[in-house]
């Protein structure tokens, strides 16, 4: 079961796409962040999902909110990934222990290996303030992560 809002989110401590540590608990007191979790790379909805968040990034900066994309790829298939697509938001590595973070997150689909589509705004004292999570194959809308951002208070 997925993590509830208003709760602490777990920290993490992954490697992005150029092989550098991100760590959530880094965020705290600064930022608010996006934690979106993605299936698989180069797949064509997960493609289509992150391309519509490459095309608003402006949604995410605007409201000085750090988006984060995490599924259990490996770094190589998340560079080559983010080269492709031109992405230049951080893409962290799930991959060892195999699915770990999305275990903790509660959104770990244990029959097919990877991460459900779903994602977390936590704001600057790490708790979770909105989520939400689609059925497998379904892509989320931009206009959810409005509403979602909507909800974050402004880092004073």
């Amino acid at each position: 079961m997925a993590l509830e809002n208003d709760t602490q989110a777990p920290d993490f401590k992954l490697i992005n796409q150029f092989g550098e540590t991100v760590q959530l608990s880094r965020y705290r007191g600064t930022k608010s962040v996006a934690l979106v979790f993605f299936p698989l790379a180069f797949s064509g909805i997960c493609s289509g999902e992150l391309c519509e968040l490459r095309d608003n990034l402006a949604l995410f900066e605007d409201d000085d909110v750090e988006l984060i994309g995490i599924s259990v790829d490996s770094r190589h298939a998340l560079r080559a990934f983010g080269e492709q697509e031109k992405y230049s938001f951080d893409l962290v590595a799930d991959f060892w222990p195999h699915g770990a973070v999305a275990k903790e997150y509660g959104v770990f689909l244990e029959e097919k290996g990877f991460a459900n589509r779903a994602t977390f705004l936590i704001d600057p004292s790490g708790i979770i303030r909105a989520s939400f999570i689609t059925a497998p194959g379904e892509p989320r809308s931009i206009d959810s992560y409005r509403a979602a951002l909507g909800q974050l208070a402004p880092v004073l």
